[in-house]
């Protein structure tokens, strides 16, 4: 879908606002089109290891560069990418956060779940954002305040308020080795009472997916800006809450996750109280 009609869903949001997330709807694209090119040479890519089971590939490295490139007019100020600048921190004025392969070790097996996620911030504040769920062909955006769409069309955080009817996403600490004795005391806590668990391994899908109201809920234990920043205007835009497991709004940072819709969120935040120092 064009990035006119995507931008159109946002009738109420600050024109500035509206403009950067066409710029980032079309930056996503270009980059969608890159991973897509490489889909049917999977076997013969190269695995890089940047730490335990964490690897980037020249997809990664050439999807970055793709948005990049697209977004190079904008003049930002700061670039906060996975694989090109991950140490950068928002600043003053335009700050770009991007995640150019969420779910590289999906795209390297062909497992369908891997998404480009994009957002804009403006003197530190979420402006606009933008996930592309590649396999699936879907984009999910978001301009503060006016809303959440996918593929132009409103969406809401699900309306489900009791924890036996949720599905909930989570994502398990394969960097973190340390924190699993944490998350195997998580995990019975949410499964006993829940009608189910997920655990595709695309951070930004999942949160996608709760503004969707497809998950009523998600949890991780830490995740990177890039993992999460177009994830948090979603999902709020969307009628959700993202916090921190203290229950204080979720920063572009490296922290841990909480989200859902109201009555979810307040339910798993309570449910896991506890199990984080």
């Amino acid at each position: 879908m064009a990035a006119d009609a995507l931008i159109q869903s946002h009738p109420a949001g600050a024109p500035g606002d509206r403009a950067l997330l066409a710029a980032l709807v079309d930056a996503g694209a270009a980059a969608a089109r890159f991973i897509r090119s490489h889909e049917g040479e999977r076997h013969a890519i190269a695995w890089e290891v940047k730490a335990a089971s964490d690897y980037v590939s020249l997809v990664d490295r050439g999807a970055e560069a793709v948005v990049r490139e697209r977004l190079a007019p904008l003049g930002a100020a700061t670039f906060i990418g996975e694989e090109g600048s991950p140490d950068a921190r928002p600043g003053a004025g335009l700050t770009i956060v991007c995640d150019p392969l969420d779910g590289t070790t999906n795209f390297l097996h062909g497992f369908p779940a891997y998404a480009v996620s994009i957002a804009a911030l403006v003197d530190g504040a979420l402006a606009a954002g933008v996930i592309v769920d590649v396999a699936r062909d879907e984009t999910f955006t978001a301009v503060r305040g006016g809303g959440a769409a996918l593929d132009g069309r409103p969406i809401r955080v699900s309306p489900i308020a009791d924890p036996a009817r949720a599905l909930v996403g989570t994502g398990a600490p394969f960097r973190k080795q340390d924190q699993l004795s944490i998350y195997l005391e998580q995990l019975p806590r949410i499964l006993a009472v829940t009608s189910g668990i997920r655990r595709a391994g695309s951070a930004a899908l999942d949160l996608a997916h709760v503004a969707a109201g497809r998950f009523e809920c998600f949890w991780e234990l830490r995740l990177a800006p890039w993992d999460i920043a177009a994830g948090l205007l979603l999902v709020r835009e969307a009628g959700g809450r993202v916090t921190d497991f203290a229950g204080a709004d979720a920063e572009v940072a490296h922290t841990g996750i909480v989200a859902g819709n109201p009555d979810m969120h307040a339910w798993l935040l309570r449910t896991l109280e506890g199990t984080v120092a």
